[in-house]
């Protein structure tokens, strides 16, 4: 069984190159989706789906 690990915006924007800011802009779009949101409001997110959600949105994009 393989254990999932989940991270934080700050991680997952530095992970991809972006900034703090356009994880935020790409969730209020509703572009990406986080894994789940803690108590307090913060995000955590699987990398390898996030870039999956994001190569979809440049793969629709681009039609």
């Amino acid at each position: 069984m393989t254990e999932e690990k989940y991270i934080s915006s700050t991680q997952l924007a530095r992970a991809l190159g972006l900034s703090p800011r356009s994880i935020q802009r790409y969730v209020q779009q509703k572009s990406i989706t986080p894994e789940f949101v803690t108590p307090g409001g913060h995000y955590r997110w699987n990398a390898d789906r996030v870039k999956e959600q994001l190569k979809a949105l440049r793969e629709h994009t681009a039609d």
